[in-house]
């Protein structure tokens, strides 16, 4: 089929806002009970619930067929522990304890009726029950007053079956750290295995692990603390292989890698250049799980990329399975299968359960249910580029993509630079729609590893040590400029765009650098002071380290703040918030919108009641996603068919309600 030149930004798309928004599921979580598979499935067309769903672990047929909702209509399986969440809910012999959004108590379901556990007040994540079933085991965040809330590992007594369920006060396990996760029990149940750390630190920068003696009435003793001998090294994930030997990751190498601990001590057991974790943000995450003793399966990888593979222990041997998916997540095992949520570059995410005796899988859910043809869909090209100083940089560059569309003969497409979250995360070469959705219509997108991302090693992760601000904007701004180079984007139309610490890059790429035409800050941090004073326990020492103690260093925190330095800022930009983000308050993009406004620099402020950090509804998304382009249509100059009524331009050149040329 021949191509019909049309300008860039507006090529006809069916990948549409409103299809990714309703047409788009998030999974997380799987595990297995039995001959049962469970998954929580996030549904924005039910602003942003999450299920908990079940479907046989070996059935055959179509995902429609098995897969059905376990939680009642409602009810959304979700804890704010952190406010990040992750560890929402735990499966044992059929019984299930979860906790729902709504008040955070942990409730008990067996039946298919459900009852509170804990009391009001408190909230719970990451489980664990022992191995007679008498405790479930879990991080407790309870509120103080004028204080930051208290986290402890608490043990909640199991009623018996024959028993009703009734709301009891948990027994302390563990106290005395800033913060606890991942208890895990030895398969005799005389063990205890959890981390914790301490401010300023997080978990990716220093951990520590504990082992506790565990008795039928609960503890049984006082934990000992486990270390490879690293002055400083993030320990995750700690389990037990199926004869009891403690395992874990650490990065103390340079590298998150498998570590066991013997007799003689913690031994690596697959030292290798590549990460075996990443960084833990959330609750419950799993990237291995015990086949047997001498074989684990195993999730790893290098930049934004992974391979599933099995380890021979023993031998040291690591082989990777053939299977068609680059990321891996929620990796489970038990008996004789496997179960992760898997992603490729044209592959949507789907959960999976994998056979152990012959590797073969069967896809169970797809959270895509859009019908999209795969040539609709642009590649990632991983590119290494430099940066500052000689540094290098890594991105996924996304070229414009579609099988009925090509740009003006000699014409380069805009360039929509992506600068990730955390900012201690990464990039993802898994198909995203969202990128899709602008590749799609023309323009192309390079989503930037910039200094301080995962994926590539602890030296590379902490590059942005005391560097946020400067190194991530360095190197975003000089991927656009070296595609502008290499003649593969129109160097008069860059823009930029980030959610949370993302948002923070873009303003600060805007602000302090004359590289960009435009950008988008989606709940982005103007003001490091105001997030510093005004943020969550998690995160409220995070700076420290990328930026320096506050209040000691408070000429880097108005330095780098954009909020301080509006006045360098000359060229369009649209905020979108939810109203109800306690990570970065509300106060952030109302404060950078009304200097833009008395600047009458051209701006959008888009707020979104009822969403938290992070847009979960499936109109916020489909408002934020065609907002983004409709707000560029207006700044380069291009014409596209939606106007959401929620995108008001004031200010500047571009004038108030859209133009009816471009809309």
């Amino acid at each position: 089929m021949s191509r019909v030149q049309i300008p860039f930004g507006s090529w006809p798309s069916e990948i549409e806002a409103a299809g990714i928004a309703s047409g788009t599921l998030r999974f997380s979580q799987p595990t297995m009970d039995g001959r049962e598979l469970y998954w929580l499935e996030g549904r924005p067309a039910e602003a942003g619930r999450q299920v908990l769903m079940r479907a046989p672990l070996c059935a055959s047929g179509a995902p429609a067929d098995t897969a059905t909702a376990v939680t009642q209509d409602g009810v959304s399986v979700r804890t704010r522990v952190h406010e990040y969440g992750g560890g929402d809910y735990i499966v044992r012999v059929g019984q299930i304890y979860y906790v729902d959004f709504a008040d955070q108590r942990i409730y008990v379901t067996r039946d298919g009726r459900s009852a509170p556990l804990s009391k009001p007040g408190s909230c719970y994540a990451d489980f664990a029950l022992s191995r007679d079933g008498r405790w479930l085991v879990a991080v407790e965040e309870r509120p103080r007053e004028d204080a930051e809330p208290e986290s402890r590992l608490v043990a909640f007594p199991v009623p018996a079956v024959e028993r009703a369920v009734e709301p009891v006060q948990p027994q302390v396990v563990a106290a005395g750290h800033d913060f606890f996760s991942s208890p895990r029990f030895s398969p005799d149940g005389r063990q205890l295995a959890y981390t914790a750390w301490d401010h300023p630190d997080m978990p990716w920068d220093h951990t520590r692990l504990f082992l506790l003696p565990w008795g039928s009435h609960g503890p049984a003793g006082l934990a000992r603390q486990v270390s490879t001998g690293g002055e400083r090294e993030s320990i995750v994930q700690p389990s037990f292989s199926p004869s009891g030997l403690l395992s874990f990751v650490s990065d103390c190498s340079g590298w998150w890698n498998l570590y066991q601990l013997h007799a003689s001590g913690p031994q690596a057991i697959c030292p290798r250049s590549a990460e075996f974790a990443g960084p833990p943000w959330v609750f419950g995450l799993s990237s291995y799980g015990f086949e047997s003793d001498g074989r684990i399966l195993c999730a790893y990888g290098r930049g934004g990329s992974q391979r599933l593979a099995r380890l021979d222990v023993e031998a040291r041997r690591l082989d990777d399975l053939a299977l068609p998916y680059s990321s891996v997540d929620g990796l489970r095992v038990e008996g004789r299968h496997g179960c992760f949520i898997g992603a490729a570059v044209d592959h949507s995410a789907v959960v999976v359960v994998l056979d152990l005796k012959d590797d073969s899988w069967r896809e169970v859910a797809c959270s895509r249910t859009l019908d999209l043809a795969t040539e609709c869909f642009s590649r990632p090209e991983t590119i290494e580029f430099p940066s500052v100083d000689g540094r290098r940089a890594y991105a996924f560059f996304y070229a414009p993509s579609n099988p009925v569309a090509q740009g003006p003969a000699g014409q380069a497409p805009p360039l929509l630079v992506k600068s990730h979250g955390g900012p201690t995360a990464a990039a993802s070469s898994a198909l995203d729609l969202r990128i899709q959705y602008w590749t799609s219509r023309g323009i192309a997108v390079v989503d930037v590893d910039y200094g301080g991302s995962t994926g590539y090693g602890r030296a590379y992760r902490d590059g942005l040590r005391g560097q946020w601000g400067v190194v991530d904007v360095e190197d975003c701004a000089h991927a656009a400029l070296y595609l502008a180079r290499e003649g593969r984007v129109d160097g008069e139309r860059l823009s930029i765009s980030g959610s949370s610490a993302g948002g923070y890059t873009t303003l600060c790429a805007l602000t302090y650098h004359d590289v960009f035409q435009a950008g988008a800050s989606h709940y982005g941090i103007g003001d490091l002071e105001a997030l510093v004073r005004d943020t969550h326990k998690f995160e409220s020492h995070y700076l420290e380290g990328l930026v320096g103690p506050y209040p000691a260093r408070r000429d880097l925190y108005l330095a780098r703040s954009p909020i301080h330095a509006t006045e360098r800022l000359s060229c369009p930009v649209i905020f979108f918030q939810g109203l109800e983000d306690r990570v970065v308050p509300p106060s952030q993009a109302e404060a950078m919108a009304a200097a833009l406004a008395a600047r009458g620099i051209s701006h959008a402020y888009v707020p979104f009641a009822g969403e938290q950090h992070g847009f979960r509804r499936a109109e916020s998304i489909r408002t934020a996603l065609d907002g983004e382009l409709y707000f560029y249509s207006r700044v380069f100059g291009f014409e596209v068919d939606s106007c959401p009524e929620a995108v008001v331009i004031t200010g500047g050149t571009l004038g108030e309600r859209g133009d009816a040329r471009l809309c």
